[in-house]
């Protein structure tokens, strides 16, 4: 009941009240932005200054080639009393005696690796709590 009297209140007051409504304009105000005019305006009037034809000096240096390599002088005598040395050198017996022993130790890292993965295959018993 009484929000059918405040109903009737609110439409009585309505009807009374002139409504105001402010009309909105779709165009746009025109108005010139001085702002931007002025910078237009200093942009359009804007001479860069002349470069000069030496203003690369300081920045670059002249190109010089660099000299050409010049071939080492070997005789041909020396070279062949250094191929000869070399073919009637016998090589070294301990590099062969060092590879030996370390194949023999590849061997027992073999075996131990092996050991390591039967040991990993194993079932893991887990306790109960």
């Amino acid at each position: 009941m009484l929000s059918a009297l405040s109903n009737a209140a609110l439409s009585a007051t309505r009807s009374r009240a002139p409504m105001a409504a402010r009309s909105l304009s779709s165009s746009a105000i025109a108005s010139k932005d001085f702002v931007q005019e002025i910078y237009i305006k200093e942009l359009k009037a804007y001479k860069a200054p002349a470069k000069s034809a030496d203003a690369h000096k300081g920045q670059v240096r002249d190109f010089h080639a660099p000299k050409a390599p010049q071939a080492p002088s070997v005789s041909t005598s020396d070279i062949s009393s250094e191929l000869d040395a070399y073919s009637k050198s016998e090589p070294d017996v301990a590099e062969a005696s060092a590879s030996s022993s370390s194949s023999g130790s590849l061997l027992e890292s073999h075996e131990d690796v092996n050991a390591w993965l039967e040991e990993a295959k194993k079932p893991v018993v887990k306790e109960h709590h």
